[in-house]
């Protein structure tokens, strides 16, 4: 089953879906070998990983289109992933969805900020006219190859223009075409609730790590109404909490002493990263070699 069809069928489930944040391919991995059904990677993990920037627009298309190819490429369930603003007006948010499927994703999503973007949880946002946001999701949704790959359609205007809007806007992305919703940064329940009673279709929720949302589990964010919930955060965070400890332990100590107890082995390791597994493929590709050398009277004569 292609990694598109997947992600639509988990979406569409009666349960919620929980998207773990990764920011590269091995977070990704982990993420898989926690047994999350898909993972996904944003526009601030992405750039503070590859860049250590902050959530500004700072990474172009091809970059962050070759970040994702690279996570695809780890993982046998689907990611999806940040589009930012579509890089551009509806010519680039084309090119975008050209990009990101080549990249091997299984769905991403568009917003209606101003370019350069804020991060959703922090203020100072601008939004574009809703007819700019449905020109490019319309170019998007259009460029398409694979009609399974799931396009979501965001907008940050509850912070710029209220919830009422937020939720008009929505409406007229999904009646636009996108697979999903998701209006960004709801500051209480009541909130939550009425964008998932007033929007049509399957709505995303967003538990950005210290962020202005509510902190709810995926059994009360379901009940709310929501089709898929992302924690985007939980790696970097979590990596970033834990090397700088790493970090100051040996610094302190001139060697890794109370920071190996929260460190995997080196065969751990190696494990989680498929070392074994490509040993055992080095071993049955040389041995498939022998054998057909043997067969054939032993190793060609030079010139032969």
């Amino acid at each position: 089953m292609r990694m598109t069809t997947r992600l639509r069928e988990l979406i569409a489930a009666p349960e919620l879906l929980m998207l773990p944040g990764a920011h590269d391919a091995l977070s990704a991995k982990l993420a898989e070998e926690a047994g999350f059904d898909a993972v996904v990677i944003g526009g601030l993990p992405a750039t503070g990983s590859l860049l250590a920037e902050p959530d500004t627009s700072q990474l172009c298309l091809s970059e962050l289109a070759e970040h994702y190819r690279r996570a695809a490429d780890a993982i046998d369930i689907p990611l999806f992933v940040d589009g930012d603003t579509g890089f551009g007006n509806a010519i680039n948010a084309r090119r975008t969805t050209r990009e990101f499927e080549r990249a091997g994703v299984a769905g991403f999503f568009i917003e209606d900020q101003v370019f350069p973007k804020r991060c959703g949880h922090t203020p100072g946002k601008a939004v574009v006219p809703a007819v700019e946001m449905i020109a490019k999701l319309k170019a998007a949704l259009d460029a398409r190859v694979d009609g399974d790959l799931v396009i979501m359609a965001r907008t940050d205007a509850l912070a710029v223009e209220g919830l009422e809007a937020a939720i008009e806007r929505a409406n007229l992305y999904r009646e636009a075409g996108a697979d999903l919703t998701f209006v960004e940064a709801p500051r209480t329940v009541a909130d939550m609730r009425r964008i998932t009673a007033g929007i049509e279709g399957p709505k995303f929720a967003n538990m950005l790590s210290f962020g202005v949302s509510p902190d709810l589990a995926a059994a009360e964010l379901q009940e709310i109404g929501f089709s898929v919930a992302c924690w985007g955060m939980t790696s970097l965070f979590a990596m970033v909490h834990a090397v700088r400890a790493a970090y100051a332990d040996l610094k302190a100590h001139g060697r890794e002493l109370a920071v190996r107890e929260a460190m995997v082995t080196f065969d751990d390791y190696n494990a989680a990263v498929g070392l074994p597994e490509l040993r055992r493929f080095e071993e049955d590709t040389t041995a498939f070699a022998e054998a057909l050398v043997e067969e054939g009277g032993g190793e060609p004569r030079s010139g032969a």
